[in-house]
């Protein structure tokens, strides 16, 4: 799964784990943090799961519009982080 942050063009950077390590049927965090520069504000965030040819949405964060996930995720992926979406982590259960 991808982290890919939409910022307006600034200097900041993504940080993100090299690889997450999950146990099957238990919950993980996927951690997705953008390290702002002065003025910067993240607008959205969209986390796409890759698969053969394309990549595929599951969940989409914004602060105006709220946060929306697709079938087949709802109710098995929920935002981790709090506050602003310089923290973009979501939790994937089970």
């Amino acid at each position: 799964v991808r982290c890919p942050i939409r910022v307006p063009a600034g200097g900041g950077r993504v940080e993100v784990p090299r690889s997450v390590t999950a146990v099957l049927g238990q919950d993980v965090v996927l951690p997705c943090r953008y390290r702002a520069q002065e003025q910067e504000q993240v607008v959205q965030v969209t986390w796409l799961k890759r698969g053969p040819g394309a990549a595929a949405e599951v969940a989409v964060l914004n602060p105006q519009h709220g946060e929306h996930v697709q079938e087949p995720f709802v109710g098995r992926v929920l935002r981790h982080g709090h506050g602003d979406l310089e923290d973009g982590a979501i939790l994937l259960r089970n």
